[in-house]
């Protein structure tokens, strides 16, 4: 399997702090894989330092092969977002297009364009990717009026757009509710069969998500755990992690659930 993140021994320091240290992380092309942990144990750090905005502290990193931000015109990076305003008129086709041309200024020539080759072939590949993530019937409606998981599709047709090799999902299951949760979990799983992109995708809550993954990654207290979720997704592992009791059950169909422990009460004085 082909290599496209390798961490080995990495450490990252923020502000003087070390935020963690000692991860190592291994993703392959068709790999779905989740990035977990509670708030604030440096899910965004990793994220920015696959992406070339930090150097690590200490140890070595690669990502697809290369110094990190060597290659990020073949990552497709969607950053959180809680959703667009009702009143946000632009297309969904045209959200989907700012991935080929959104870094660009100024306007093109409305009839110098319109019949090139390359404007064809754009046309084209926006089409193809909406239709592989399950959006033509609404592509063409103001954004505004779509529901969280049909605009979280067009989003992740625009990271899709220029083929990446690496998709780079920062919580893009937030605010939408279960069924949407697991709508678009299953859309991811199938781009990285049917396209051999790797995915790495930050969430809160694993359970929507947990049939999807081939690997969970857990930050916590400083260190990383990273493997299969049957393996690393157990009681005993997320009770050290989280430093609170948590338990993993299983449904009657054989899937694993995660459930964390009320707090302890409260001693008022």
């Amino acid at each position: 399997m082909t290599a496209v993140i390798n961490l080995e021994n990495a450490a990252a320091v923020r502000g003087g702090r070390t935020v963690w240290s000692d991860v190592n992380v291994a993703i392959g092309a068709g790999e779905f894989v989740a990035l977990l942990g509670p708030n604030g144990v440096g899910k965004s750090t990793l994220l920015q330092v696959v992406l070339g905005l930090l150097p690590l502290s200490t140890g070595k990193v690669r990502v697809l092969g290369a110094d990190p931000g060597s290659h990020n015109d073949d990552i497709g990076y969607l950053p959180q977002r809680h959703g667009f305003d009702a009143s946000t008129r632009i297309r969904g086709v045209d959200i989907v297009r700012l991935g080929l041309d959104g870094d660009r200024w100024g306007v093109p020539l409305p009839f110098a364009s319109r019949f090139s080759a390359t404007e064809r072939g754009h046309r084209e590949r926006i089409a193809e990717v909406i239709q592989l993530v399950g959006a033509a019937s609404y592509a063409n409606r103001p954004i505004g009026e779509l529901s969280g998981g049909e605009q979280q599709r067009l989003l992740i047709a625009q990271a899709l757009v220029r083929r990446p090799r690496l998709l780079v999902l920062d919580e893009p299951l937030d605010s939408l509710d279960v069924t949407n949760q697991a709508s678009v979990s299953g859309l991811i799983q199938d781009v990285c069969r049917s396209q051999n992109v790797a995915v790495i995708l930050v969430a809160h809550d694993v359970n929507p998500i947990l049939p999807y993954l081939d690997k969970v990654i857990y930050l916590a207290h400083g260190g990383a755990v990273m493997g299969r979720p049957e393996d690393v997704i157990t009681a005993e592992t997320l009770t050290m992690l989280y430093g609170t009791p948590i338990d993993v059950l299983r449904d009657r169909n054989g899937r694993l659930v995660v459930v964390g422990q009320p707090d302890a009460p409260t001693r008022h004085g």
